[in-house]
């Protein structure tokens, strides 16, 4: 039995490869002799060889050299060859005139550093008029300001007016006599500009004290806040 198995293994193949035949519905199918193979493996292999063929680079289809044929001389720019001083051979062209700009150094003049240009001696006048310096004044708010008239009508001030009922004005401790200042009301809005005509107030925190006219006509009469400012 064992050399039946040998002799099964040399014994020739069909020659022709059939598949199928499993049912009715699937007959039998033969694709030619032995040497034929299934039409996927070879729709494969004629894949894989169309895919090399596009991969790998070959002389199909490229270009022949051209014939030599002389260059125009005209194409080229003559160069001129010139010594240095250390022995080595530099090339002297021609500058081209369409780069060279309005700006360009002349032969032999000399480069400065922007802090060593001489200055000129001649100012050009320029037409300006001139603008007048204006003083825009702010008002300024004053915590506490106070009043006095009883007690001091019929003497004279620190800036020699006599002090009466109709005196308008305003004591100061430091500014000169005369000078203006505007105070305004911060609850009626009420505005009126006086001078300084006397000295004071002495009490600390206080700046300004008005006479008996001047808080009547600003109906302030009494100790509180104000605006003021110089007119």
């Amino acid at each position: 039995m064992v050399a039946d198995r040998r002799q099964a293994r040399f014994v020739a193949r069909p020659s022709r490869f059939c598949a199928g035949g499993h049912s009715t519905a699937q007959p039998f199918a033969c694709y030619g002799g032995r040497d034929v193979r299934h039409p996927r493996v070879a729709a494969r292999a004629v894949l894989i060889a169309a895919l090399a063929l596009v991969a790998v680079p070959n002389v199909v289809g490229s270009r022949s050299p051209s014939r030599g044929s002389a260059a125009d001389d005209a194409l080229f720019e003559r160069v001129t060859a010139g010594a240095r001083g250390d022995g080595a051979v530099a090339a002297i062209t021609t500058p081209d005139l369409a780069y060279a700009s309005e700006g360009s150094m002349a032969e032999g003049a000399v480069l400065l550093e922007p802090g060593d240009l001489p200055l000129s001696s001649v100012r050009v006048p320029i037409d300006q008029p001139e603008s007048a310096v204006r003083v825009v004044p702010i008002w300024h708010y004053e915590r506490s300001i106070s009043f006095y008239g009883p007690g001091f009508y019929g003497h004279r001030t620190a800036c020699r007016l006599a002090y009466t009922t109709e005196l308008m004005g305003v004591a100061h401790r430091t500014l000169p006599c005369g000078t203006m200042v505007t105070f305004r009301n911060p609850y009626n809005g009420i505005s009126i500009t006086v001078p300084v005509v006397d000295r004071g107030p002495y009490v600390s925190g206080r700046t300004w004290d008005l006479t008996g006219a001047a808080c009547t006509a600003l109906r302030h009469c009494w100790t509180g806040p104000i605006y003021w400012k110089y007119p």
